[in-house]
């Protein structure tokens, strides 16, 4: 169970969601496996419990199984979310809410933070609007303030890498993370994709007069992945599964499951989750 955010039940609730809640605001998600807007709105909500740091609790109702719960609570679509603090419900909104006005909502209920945790979430709000540069400024003020941050030091080095700047993100990397050892771990695999940069266009060519050139296929794969065109390097990955998965001893579908360790964790998850899927129809 992760320590900001957990499943619930009827009969765990009261502890917590209502006794946790008289410290700190509960966001209680009310979700269904067969909801697609869920889908998109959990992980979402996970992911920013995380990065709030405790500034507020996720709890996550499953409403099939707890149709009591989503009962008292006036249920009638989802995904719904209720915020419930010191026992009393004190905000609410249903459907799936983009990212940037769920920040804006979630700002409004969560318990304020420290300096360099509000300096990351800023962070954080700039990469979703794709501003690198800036959110690296915001990162680099807070690792002064708190430089023994692993966190904030992760958050720079994936911004980094999105930048295209390898070789600060590899001496970073260079370090030890015992805090964060996973995605410390996924960032050095996002580093080695981007390690294998070449170029693309003879590629390209070898394959426009070969498209069973396998190995070529592949390598084209790995080059998009180290100029970040993610979508672009899994559908070449897929491709070769598709048309001799047992080329290389299964290397497309190796070169596959490295791209989803790289891309893991973050805002390419919904592509991983995609290209999981449509390798698994691929291969059954």
């Amino acid at each position: 169970m992760d320590a900001f955010s957990f499943d619930v039940s009827l009969a765990d609730f009261e502890a917590k969601v209502l006794q946790a809640s008289l410290q700190t605001p509960v966001v209680v998600d009310f979700w269904a496996p067969w909801c697609g807007p869920c889908q998109t709105l959990k992980p979402l909500l996970e992911k920013l419990a995380d990065e709030y740091r405790g500034r507020f609790l996720l709890a996550k109702v499953n409403s099939d199984e707890n149709q009591e719960l989503a009962a008292h609570f006036g249920v009638r679509s989802i995904p719904s979310v209720k915020v419930v603090y010191q026992g009393q419900l004190v905000d609410e909104f249903s459907g799936a809410l983009p990212e940037g006005q769920l920040r804006a909502f979630l700002e409004r209920i969560a318990l304020p933070g420290s300096p360099e945790g509000n300096l990351r979430e800023q962070a954080a709000a700039l990469v979703a609007e794709g501003q690198l540069d800036a959110a690296l400024a915001k990162l680099v003020e807070a690792s002064q303030g708190n430089p023994s941050d692993q966190a904030v030091q992760l958050d720079a080095i994936d911004v980094l890498l999105q930048l295209g700047r390898s070789d600060e993100a590899a001496q970073l990397l260079a370090g030890e993370f015992k805090d964060e050892p996973e995605r410390a771990q996924t960032l050095r695999a996002r580093l080695a994709l981007a390690q294998g940069a070449a170029d693309v266009a003879p590629l390209e060519a070898r394959l426009a007069a070969k498209p069973d050139d396998h190995a070529a296929r592949l390598e084209l794969a790995k080059a998009y992945a180290a100029r970040q065109q993610f979508r672009e390097a899994l559908d070449a990955a897929l491709e070769v599964v598709r048309r001799d998965r047992f080329f290389g001893e299964g290397a497309g579908r190796q070169t596959l499951l490295d791209f989803f360790t790289a891309l893991a964790g973050g805002q390419h998850d919904d592509l991983v989750r995609e290209f999981r899927r449509k390798l698994s129809a691929t291969l059954n």
